[in-house]
Order: structure tokens, then sequence, then C-alpha cells
């Protein structure tokens, strides 16, 4: 019984076939849908021009994704030098270093970006929370989710320390706090909101539940893999 069902489970080379399959399948998906807006920006990123490249969120967004074979090749040179020396984990270390600062710096840019009244209208700030949520609308939201949600992902990969979703969830909230005095102090037409807050220390702690089987501590391995 035991052989039959060794032959019928799917190895894991095949499952990680299929998962990156499910991952290019998902990312041409959203190349699809978004490539309208995208390649309206191109010709001023390609012409290096500041005004409706980067100070735009199509702009920012196609910048990733055009930069992005250069954080990869970023990430195999560190995960080189670090085996060459003899790092133990030397490819997830440096995947979650690049992961963090291309996941990360593209929206604490679009989140900085001033608005038309920026310097003239007062700043505002938002402290009752949930109020703003209303107002945020789906896509709101998930922007808000997924500022730090790189961070969130790659943090606790890379430093024990942070191998918890609470202390995630602080460092999200710790880092938001930070983006919204920033947004406060500079009057950047924006609204420092404790809701964008609660958001996007979310998103953190979510994308750390999503990574969590890379960085869990050995205490909670399961019993049968230590008598195993």
């Amino acid at each position: 019984m035991d052989h039959n069902a060794t032959l019928s489970a799917p190895s894991r080379p095949t499952r990680r076939i299929v998962l990156l399959g499910l991952a290019a399948l998902g990312l041409a998906s959203a190349l699809f849908v978004v490539r309208g807006p995208l390649m309206m920006s191109a010709p001023r990123c390609m012409a290096g021009r500041w005004h409706g490249c980067f100070d735009t969120f199509n702009g920012v967004v196609l910048m990733t994704l055009v930069l992005l074979p250069v954080a990869v090749l970023v990430a195999w040179a560190l995960a080189h030098r670090r085996r060459a020396a003899g790092v133990a984990s030397a490819w997830r270390l440096s995947l979650a270093e690049v992961g963090m600062v291309h996941g990360t710096l593209p929206f604490l840019w679009m989140t900085m970006m001033p608005g038309g009244g920026a310097g003239v209208v007062p700043a505002r700030v938002s402290l009752v929370p949930l109020r703003d949520l209303a107002t945020m609308g789906s896509l709101g939201i998930v922007g808000n989710l997924l500022v730090f949600a790189s961070l969130g992902f790659f943090a606790p990969m890379r430093w024990a320390a942070l191998a918890s979703v609470p202390r995630v969830l602080a460092l999200g909230a710790g880092c938001s706090v930070l983006v919204e005095a920033a947004q406060y102090v500079l009057r950047l037409d924006r609204v420092s909101s404790v809701d964008d807050v609660l958001v996007n220390a979310t998103g953190a702690a979510l994308a750390a539940l999503a990574s969590r089987r890379w960085w869990r501590p050995a205490a909670h391995t399961p019993a049968i893999r230590r008598l195993a």
C-alpha cells in the first residue's frame, strides 16, 4: 500500500513545475489586464522622461517589470558569491534581500508621490479607525495590502529575529507609520490615515503567513519529521 501511495503521489519536481506554470500563467494574465495603461507610459519611460513615467503609477509599475531581469541577475550574483564563500542557504538569503528591495521600493515611491495640491493644501490626518476603508475602494485596499507585502514575505526568511507573524505585523505597522508621518510633514496632499497603517500591516502579516513554510522555527517542525 505504501508503494502504491508513493507511485500515485506527484513527485517534488512535478509539483514545482506545476507551481511555476501556474505562477507564469498568473503573471501573464495580470500583464494582459494592465497592458493598456502600461503601454501608455512606455514611450515616456523609454525616453527617460520624468513627467508621464516616474510620476505616474503606470510608469512605476512598468519600470518595475522592466527591471525585474536585473533584480534576478543581482540575486544570482549574490547567491553565487555566497556559495563560493560557503554560506548556507545562499539562494534563499539572496532572493530575500533582492525581493524585499525590488518589491517594496516601487510601492513606497507611489505612496510618496505628491498630489495636485502638494505644498499648498494643509496636511490632513484621519485617526478614526475603519472610517476611511469605505472610501478606499477595492483597488485602494488591495494596493495598501501590497505596500509592505514583499517586506513581510521575505524579511522572516532573511532575519531569524523576524520569524514570527506578530513581529512582521509590528514591522509593517512601524514602517507604515513612518510613511504616513512623512506624507504629513512633507505636505504631499495625501491623507495620513490610521486605516492605511492597519491595512499595510495586515498585508505584511498575510505575506509572512504565505512564506511561513520557508522560515518557521525549528520548534514548530512536526514530530513525524523529527522521528524519520
